[in-house]
């Protein structure tokens, strides 16, 4: 009898059987003569595990082209996922600019639709809620401000800017415990936060706590030595405590930084007025006059300086263009009032005491005053 190939023994394979003649692509080799175990095995088992054998073969070959389709299709998505992140980076990008520039230009409703825009896209851009902030701010809608740097926070708690700018918007709602708190995480964020600490000084001064007020501008002011407004404002905090010297040196300091700010000029002719130098005061108010025309409070506090002088023709000059620019200050026709008293010419004066009465009603000094001039 003679062999049977490994194929018909053991159904191992594809190989070539030298005896049955069964090739590697399933083929009868006619070389050879088939007997009938030989042709019931290949019938049997060879040619079955064949088939078997190249359906897995080309099941592995389907599956590898399978997984070289989905890595494909992966990386496709992905180069699809970072071009549409780019695109969505640059449109966020543009908004965001567009947004800047019509801040910048005062297009406040406009900026605020650009950064919304943004915002839109991008629903985390701490940045954008941050400047959205801003613009509200600078339309005077404060509430609208503070929800928008309240979220900015939220999405980088550590943006001493955004705490700063919240605490800006506190203040002008009169809020100035808020202030205080803001400004003090600002500060913690940013030692050096120079506007940080002048803004909390003013939130101490207002609440009439001079010397912690005195602190926060001094530590402004060794931060930024030609912050002038710091200068001014210190010396604000010493005319409330009442060291007029130390105001005025300060004052002197803010003008030496800023010759223009007509508000140091005033603020120092009150200082002046405190320690009766009243030409001193009144070339203050004049000088701020000269830089801002429609000063009222400086025409009011040199007409009281020009009282003090007994030079009440110049006093009523300057209580008359208080009242030209501020037509509701009880307190200007009051003083024009005593002017006109002082120089006999009651029915102008007893005119001017009733206007200031007409404006605050309930105020007992200009009734006594006038009680008395119609009784003279």
């Amino acid at each position: 009898m003679s062999e049977t190939c490994a194929v018909c023994r053991q159904g191992r394979g594809p190989v070539k059987c030298e005896v049955c003649g069964f090739s590697d692509n399933g083929s009868i080799n006619k070389q050879f003569p088939i007997q009938e175990d030989a042709k019931y095995w290949i019938e049997t088992v060879v040619i079955p595990y064949r088939i078997k054998w190249e359906a897995k073969k080309r099941e592995a070959e389907l599956l590898a082209q399978l997984e070289e389709s989905r890595k494909r299709e992966a990386e496709l998505k992905a180069q699809l996922e970072g071009s549409n992140k780019r695109e969505t980076e640059l449109s966020v990008a543009g908004y965001r600019n567009h947004g800047n520039a019509y801040n910048e230009k005062g297009q406040y409703d406009e900026a605020i639709k650009d950064y919304t825009k943004a915002i839109s896209l991008e629903p985390n851009y701490a940045y954008a809620y941050n400047n959205r902030g801003l613009v509200y701010a600078g339309k005077g809608q404060y509430d609208e401000a503070i929800k928008d740097y309240t979220k900015a926070i939220s999405l980088d708690p550590n943006d001493a800017s955004a705490y700063y700018n919240r605490g800006l918007a506190y203040a002008k709602k009169g809020q100035y415990d808020e202030v205080i708190k803001d400004n003090t995480k600002a500060i913690s964020l940013d030692p050096n936060y120079a506007a940080a600490y002048f803004n909390r000084g003013n939130a101490y001064y207002e609440k009439g706590w001079y010397d912690e007020a005195i602190k926060d501008y001094t530590k402004t002011i060794s931060l930024d030595p030609k912050y002038a407004v710091a200068y001014n404002n210190r010396g604000i905090a010493y005319y409330g405590k009442g060291q007029y010297d130390e105001a005025i040196k300060d004052y002197t300091k803010a003008i030496s930084l800023d010759p223009n700010d007509a508000t140091a000029y005033f603020n120092r002719g009150s200082a002046y007025d405190e320690k009766d130098q009243y030409d001193e005061a009144i070339k203050d108010y004049t000088r701020a006059i000269s830089l801002d025309p429609n000063y009222a409070s400086a025409y009011f506090n040199r007409g009281n300086a020009y009282d003090e002088k007994d030079q009440y023709d110049e006093a009523i000059k300057d209580y008359a263009k208080a009242i030209s620019l501020d037509p509701n200050d009880a307190s200007a026709y009051y003083n024009r009032g005593l002017m006109y008293k002082y120089k006999g010419e009651k029915n102008r004066a007893i005119a001017d005491f009733e206007f200031a009465l007409k404006l605050d009603p309930n105020n007992s000094k200009y009734k006594n005053k006038l009680k008395q001039l119609r009784g003279w």
